[in-house]
């Protein structure tokens, strides 16, 4: 019996299942001759042995650090995090623009004892001014046959509804309301300006006239932002078959006129050749706007009109006239040749060396210079005409330069000094199109002179205000017993140092910020200045380079959500292509 429980007692471990520790303990119980446990009690040790062991193996886990799993696609999660963080930052950015926007402070009225500084236009010149002018220091006048500001960029995208028109027009209003001392508005035509008795004459122009509709407005200072109108270099025929694109009716008229071609072509009986010459939309003016209504114009044939109008697809051209060697010439010549072999593959003819001689109701004439030097003429039937290119002086510009001697010998507008002062008058500026300041007619260049004006406006205010200080404590100076005169000495000193720093203002500089285009099929060009040099890119990420610089530079949060809501809906649902 006892040999056989010993022999019982060394099978193996795992033969019965038990832990080192029991195993320890049963053979030492044996060999120090302890009395034979029992079947029951065997069981109740082995029970015990096993709790005591795994709480002994829950201690020592518990005492090892686990081990760190791999980080995969950290990256990936702190890029989320990001995206989703701007998402709600964008969103409340945008939420309190659209707050302020529709709750404007009050205003305060003006001081009548203040000047009045006009404002003729709401261009870019006229708004850049007005939005940066502290208006607390003037009564403000702004005079416009339009109250609205146009964002004339983007303009060539509504004539073939890529942006609807209303998307890109400020309420002039809107802006004004938001200064904090109150601007008169009156939409009237400026008819003429009396330099001597500083007088301007308005004519209300609107179809609705009340008892008063002609008037005379005094002003003390006076800047004139009216802009310049078409020019047609005399030719015969431009003026009565051209449509012309610098405002928002000439972008529905094209857009009117586009479709009306389209419809008569698709006429019954109409004939191959006059489908062909309504199907032919010829652009003069190898600029900027020429060559990015050109673009648009054959997206908007290449990606609707012929998805719906199937049977008339391979009839559509689109011609563009340019007199110079090329077009963009402001650009470099590597972004030229990407444009002109861009709008090779689109299937855009461009004739360059090609004047405009004269236009009827269907055809246009031009002079044409060959390879070989050699000139000839051509003539091409069209169904649209569009014209966009030159500036001419308006008329109340002209009246005003032949009221100063000293512009008799200006051409293109009102000649300005450094300080954009028209020569020869006095407290009258210019700025935008109609100024001759050396530089091109550009909405960059208004818009940098609009905000130098205002700067400068803003520095003669404090000016004024110190001098006036000034003269008040020279004044009482040694008159009032009492008074510290070394401390009011002291005080005069800081002031006219105060007064040398403000008016220390430098003269005019433009800053070229670089130029942009759309050349069609989702592309652009971008000639930036970066450095001390020029960056010239062109292509698709340039197309998204090109839409951000212009969704930025939209006055308001207003016109960057109906930008971007007309974008996407053009985008997702086609351009529209009904007749209005």
């Amino acid at each position: 019996m006892a040999s056989t429980t010993r022999a019982m007692m060394r099978l193996p471990v795992s033969s019965i299942g038990l832990p080192a520790a029991a195993r320890r303990s049963l053979a030492t119980s044996s060999q120090s001759g302890t009395p034979f446990l029992t079947r029951s009690q065997l069981s109740s040790r082995i029970t015990s042995n096993k709790s005591q062991f795994q709480q002994t193996f829950r201690r020592t886990y518990a005492d090892v650090a686990p081990a760190k799993k791999p980080k995969r696609f950290r990256f990936f999660r702190y890029a989320w995090r990001l995206t989703y963080l701007s998402a709600i930052a964008g969103t409340a950015y945008l939420a309190y623009g659209v707050y302020e926007l529709r709750h404007p402070d009050d205003q305060f009225l003006p001081d009548p004892t203040k000047k009045n500084l006009v404002i003729l236009g709401t261009g870019w010149g006229a708004v850049s001014l007005l939005k940066k002018l502290d208006t607390e220091n003037y009564n403000v006048i702004v005079i416009s046959p339009r109250n609205y500001f146009l964002f004339t960029p983007l303009l060539p995208s509504c004539t073939t509804g890529t942006v609807e028109h209303r998307s890109i027009m400020e309420p002039i209003r809107s802006i004004t309301r938001h200064k904090k001392a109150a601007v008169k508005f009156y939409e009237a035509e400026a008819t003429k300006i009396d330099a001597e008795r500083k007088v301007i004459s308005i004519d209300d122009i609107s179809d609705v006239k009340g008892a008063s509709s002609k008037t005379d407005v005094p002003y003390d200072m006076l800047v004139v932002s009216v802009g310049a109108e078409n020019a047609t270099f005399g030719i015969p025929g431009v003026k009565e078959h051209s449509c012309f694109l610098k405002e928002i009716g000439d972008a529905q008229q094209i857009r009117k006129k586009i479709m009306d071609c389209v419809e008569t072509a698709t006429f019954k009986d109409q004939s191959p050749e006059e489908v062909e010459r309504l199907l032919h939309m010829v652009v003069v003016g190898g600029g900027p706007t020429g060559v990015e209504f050109a673009g648009e114009l054959q997206d908007f044939i290449d990606q609707d009109i012929k998805k719906w109008i199937p049977e008339i697809a391979d009839k559509f051209k689109v011609t563009l006239i340019e007199a110079l060697p090329n077009v963009l010439p402001m650009f470099s010549k590597q972004l030229i040749e990407y444009t002109e072999s861009t709008f090779k593959e689109e299937k855009i003819t461009i004739k360059t060396k090609t004047a405009v001689k004269k236009v009827t109701e269907k055809t246009v004439e031009a002079e044409a210079t060959g390879p070989d030097g050699k000139k000839f003429t051509e003539v091409m039937p069209y169904g649209l005409l569009v014209w966009a290119t030159g500036n001419a002086v308006r008329p109340v510009v002209k009246d005003l330069m032949s009221s100063i001697p000293a512009q008799k010998d200006s051409r293109r507008g009102l000649a300005v000094n450094e300080y954009l002062v028209v020569q020869g008058a006095k407290d009258i500026w210019a700025t935008g199109d109609c100024a001759v300041a050396g530089y091109a007619p550009t909405a960059q260049v208004a818009s940098q002179e609009g905000a130098f004006l205002a700067r400068l406006f803003n520095t003669m205010a404090k000016s004024e205000a110190i001098e006036n200080q000034i003269h008040e404590l020279s004044s009482e100076l040694n008159l009032k017993p009492g008074v510290d005169a070394a401390a009011v000495a002291r005080e005069i000193e800081a002031h006219e140092k105060q007064l040398r720093r403000i008016k220390d203002i430098k003269p005019f500089h433009y800053t070229h910020q670089g130029s942009l285009a759309y050349i069609g099929s989702e592309r652009a060009v971008a000639d930036v200045s970066w450095m001390n040099g020029n960056f010239a890119t062109g292509g698709g990420l340039t197309y998204l380079f090109w839409r951000s610089a212009y969704l930025s530079m939209c006055f308001s949060t207003r016109n960057r959500v109906l930008v971007v809501v007309d974008w996407l809906k053009s985008k997702a649902f086609g351009r529209d292509v009904s007749r209005e």
